[in-house]
């Protein structure tokens, strides 16, 4: 099974910043584009597990999800990795950025008896919103740029569980299931 751990998004929010997108599909095909139903962020990326894990998995995150407080957040800025010069994956960033960070390393850290790798590389809150098919021409990176800026939606959302995805992958890309979904403390109790 193909695993992840993830904070998914309410329909109206997902189809909004999808609608919010809309000027950067319109400038290049060369960007592989996530469907609104795939948008989400990523807290730990696991890859090919064994089903008897899930279990554990569940069990792990249940240890320490609850610890966290609901997290009120924000899509801020589009953005590329590694830029905008050479972008490989473009992606909406997200305030709520120090609580999401703590929330994912937490989470790295008790799955770390479970065989998971620590993370190498430092959490940054995005939602991918596309993935750079091959190497844009410098035109093409250069409007890819122009059009991120033109991108003026900001869209709230209340982070509330924690979901232990399996992502399935078909011709049409790949399907997400819920496995698990592991709530955080709700604030004020």
């Amino acid at each position: 099974m193909r695993l992840f751990i993830a904070v998914n998004l309410p329909a109206a929010v997902r189809d909004a910043i999808y609608a919010d997108a809309e000027p950067l599909r319109a400038t290049t095909t060369a960007v592989r584009w996530v469907s609104p139903a795939a948008l989400h962020v990523t807290l730990k990326f696991l890859g090919e597990q064994d089903e008897a894990l899930v279990t554990s998995l569940r069990d792990a995150l249940e240890s320490v999800v609850p610890t966290h407080a609901a997290i009120s957040a924000k899509t801020t800025e589009v953005g590329a990795f590694p830029n905008f010069r050479r972008p490989r994956v473009v992606w909406v960033g997200m305030t709520g950025e120090r609580a999401l960070q703590s929330l994912a390393s937490d989470i790295d850290r008790v799955l770390a008896p479970l065989g998971m790798a620590r993370e190498a590389r430092a959490f940054q809150a995005h939602l991918t919103l596309g993935r750079v098919k091959g190497e844009l021409a410098p035109a093409q990176a250069t409007t890819l740029a122009a059009a991120a800026k033109s991108v003026r939606g900001s869209r709230e959302l209340a982070v509330q569980t924690v979901d232990l995805m399996q992502s399935e992958l078909g011709p049409g890309g790949s399907r997400y299931s819920v496995l698990a979904a592991v709530p955080l403390h709700a604030r004020g109790t």
